[in-house]
């Protein structure tokens, strides 16, 4: 799509904030007026418009790529899509560990039991872990109250949510990101240690190295446009 607007401006909707483009509504690929909850948010996906380049790359508007998820994805169904990504819950990436070597063993404990531990502590769960390769069953107790966690979000917060989950396979990490319990940095490096394990074992690989990057950036963006909710 090549760029044919001027400038972009956030604008104060019925409902929230939506963002003008010469003065017409921006739309979602539904062609619904995109309007979000926060002034804040509105500015920043403004100011990915104006700073788009003749060529729009979608990829570098990450925030209004979640704005329209979760105006034409969940909000229409936010239940079935809460569920979607509660079911996370019962393979979540922290609960599975290498049984060898021992340094790699040694560093998911020591990113990943925190981690565990916040889970425990914040939604009164607990986790069966294991370095077997099968899929083991978490407690029933525990897939329920993290699906709880996740139906009470609002659409937005889920949208957000989708990409967390799945980049770094871990709701746990997710829900983390979600409350700011734990830096971002160290949630980041607690996901990508495996990944990180496999490039320093076999050096750099520039393919790897690139998609490592860029789950990072997608990662960090959904963050971001969580702190935009307030």
């Amino acid at each position: 799509m090549k760029r044919f607007w001027t400038a972009a401006r956030a604008v104060e909707a019925e409902d929230g904030w939506g963002v003008e483009l010469d003065g017409r509504p921006l739309k979602t690929p539904s062609r619904v007026a995109l309007v979000v909850p926060m002034r804040d948010m509105a500015e920043a996906i403004a100011a990915e418009w104006s700073g788009a380049g003749e060529a729009v790359d979608p990829r570098a508007m990450p925030l209004t790529g979640l704005a329209n998820a979760a105006v034409d994805r969940v909000a229409p169904d936010p239940v079935t899509f809460s569920g979607g990504l509660a079911k996370y819950a019962e393979a979540d990436l922290f609960c599975y560990r290498a049984a060898g070597p021992a340094k790699l063993v040694q560093r998911q404990a020591a990113q990943w039991d925190p981690l565990l531990a916040w889970a425990r502590r914040r939604f009164e769960a607990d986790f069966v872990v294991t370095d077997a390769i099968v899929h083991i069953g978490q407690p029933a107790a525990t897939v329920a109250r993290l699906g709880q966690a996740v139906a009470a979000l609002d659409a937005y917060r889920l949208a957000a949510l989708s990409p967390l989950v799945t980049i770094g396979g871990s709701l746990v990490a997710a829900l983390a990101v979600v409350e700011e319990a734990v830096p971002l940095d160290t949630i980041w490096e607690a996901v990508s240690l495996d990944e990180r394990w496999q490039i320093e074992q076999w050096g750099d690989d520039d393919e790897a190295v690139a998609s490592l990057a860029n789950r990072r950036t997608d990662f960090e963006a959904a963050a971001r446009f969580l702190s935009l909710l307030g």
